[in-house]
């Protein structure tokens, strides 16, 4: 059983013994509903390559079930149900409507052409049509690491391909698609953005953040990001431009760069997209151990990579004062021990990263609808603060500028409406659960409560609705 299956395992445990529920009841919300694993024959060159896949659908107390589909040859059965089983709790969380569910399929995308990408990807969708596990109203997939609107746009079509004419919401199957494609705006920046919204939260509090040795803000915070992919280069971009902070390290698969006067995010984007990697931007220094990135000193470190990377061998090197896990399940549970022993305040994955499936939610309501979010009532509004305007300045006789009628009368895009969304949702999820930390005296870390507040909220969907037949 993988480390990470096992850390999940362990952390809803010691939550649950924290709850009044039945064991029986307890059990049914940990485990996995159903799980589809395959192996199909795709024609890569001249030869057929077996290509090993899953989905897991973890819990269907809420339908449809959502979660990504991730591309890597670390790719295995548990991690996927660990994976899964978080969806579930993370959906509970931040209040989306879903049950948890995620697929992977075992290859690594580097060694594949985009044909035979392709090819993988759509032969890997007929596979969860034959067997149901796909659908706007069954299961929801997603991108994750090493898929992209790409993809998406790939298992759209194919699933339109069996039900364009017998289903008025086919496009609803899948989300983090491209925009042009009924995807929404703001979705491929909302884990990310996520991850910038719940670090902003937690360090709002000042009480909070004097226990742990820092001031309150964002403003000046040094921080280190593992991880150059999409929910990394976002997170970083915005705290840079939207929250002031300092980007002070960044570790990639080919090096870690570290320059204490601040790393320019858009510009090492830039230059990672032209050469492939980190190593030889103009700036900074590259430390002689690309895993040295975990002891780097700053206030903030950012896991935005794969899972397990912070464990019992490597936790005690951690100098920050706050670990944001923008990664699924990048602390292994030994780890963690040792870093709540240090007084390290840990954000959890299961609440920051659920950006990704909060924006997902709003695109599928958009799906839903047959509407763009702002369309009905942008120009309604901007009219009616014109209007308003108008009658303060014939009241007051002062005179508004153009420049200022123009910002107060904006309606809002569906960007605007998105990213307000995912920032209440972020903030009101953080506030639910620290304050659940504290009033449980028992409960000594963010994790515990947020797995508490999880389980309740499923448990309670399974109370009241009963048990069938």
């Amino acid at each position: 059983m993988s480390n990470f299956y096992l850390t999940v395992q362990k952390n809803f445990d010691k939550a649950a013994a924290l709850t009044d529920h039945p064991n029986g009841l307890l059990a049914q919300i940990k485990s996995c509903n159903s799980v589809y694993q395959m192996a199909f024959p795709v024609k890569i060159g001249n030869q057929y390559q077996i290509i090993e896949a899953y989905r897991v659908q973890h819990s269907q107390h809420r339908s449809p079930t959502k979660g990504g589909i991730r591309y890597s040859e670390l790719v295995d059965q548990e991690e996927v149900m660990a994976l899964a089983s978080l969806m579930t709790y993370k959906c509970a969380i931040v209040d989306v409507p879903f049950g948890g569910a995620k697929g992977g399929v075992k290859i690594n995308p580097r060694n594949y052409s985009v044909s035979q990408l392709q090819r993988i990807t759509r032969r890997y969708t007929a596979e969860l049509i034959k067997k149901n596990f796909i659908g706007p109203s069954v299961d929801v997939p997603a991108p994750d690491y090493g898929t992209g609107s790409r993809e998406m746009a790939w298992i759209l079509d194919t699933y339109l391909t069996f039900n364009r004419n017998s289903e008025i919401d086919a496009v609803g199957c899948v989300t983090g698609k491209p925009v042009k494609l009924n995807g929404v705006r703001g979705r491929t920046e909302a884990t990310g953005r996520g991850v910038y919204y719940g670090l902003r939260e937690a360090m709002s509090f000042e009480a909070d953040m004097k226990e742990i040795g820092l001031t309150k803000g964002v403003a000046g915070k040094r921080i280190v990001i593992q991880g150059m992919g999409n929910v990394g280069s976002y997170t970083g971009k915005i705290f840079q431009e939207e929250g002031d902070a300092l980007i002070v390290g960044i570790a990639e698969y080919d090096g870690t760069l570290y320059d204490p006067e601040g790393i320019d995010i858009v510009k090492l984007m830039k230059h990672k997209k032209e050469t492939g990697g980190i190593t030889g931007y103009e700036k900074g220094e590259y430390l002689k151990d690309k895993n040295d990135w975990i002891s780097i000193d700053c206030d903030v470190l950012v896991p935005a990579a794969l899972e397990n990377q912070i464990n019992e061998h490597n936790a005690h090197k951690v100098k920050a004062r706050i670990i944001g896990e923008a990664a699924n399940g990048p602390i292994t549970a030994a780890a963690e021990d040792i870093l709540l022993e240090k007084g390290v305040l840990i954000v959890p994955d299961m609440y920051l990263n659920a950006g990704g499936v909060t924006v997902s939610y709003f695109e599928w309501l958009k799906n839903l609808s047959h509407v763009r979010f702002g369309r009905m009532d942008k120009r309604f509004n901007q009219n009616r603060y014109l209007n308003l305007m108008g009658t303060i300045e014939n009241m007051t006789g002062k005179t508004v500028s153009q420049k200022e009628k123009v910002f107060i009368s904006r309606g809002a895009d569906e960007i605007d409406l998105v990213r307000s969304g995912l920032e209440e949702t972020m903030v009101s999820a953080y506030r639910e659960i620290r304050e659940l930390k504290k009033k449980r005296k028992r409960v000594k870390d963010l994790r515990t409560a947020a797995f508490i507040g999880a389980i309740n909220k499923v448990a309670s969907d399974y109370v009241t609705m009963g048990v069938f037949p």
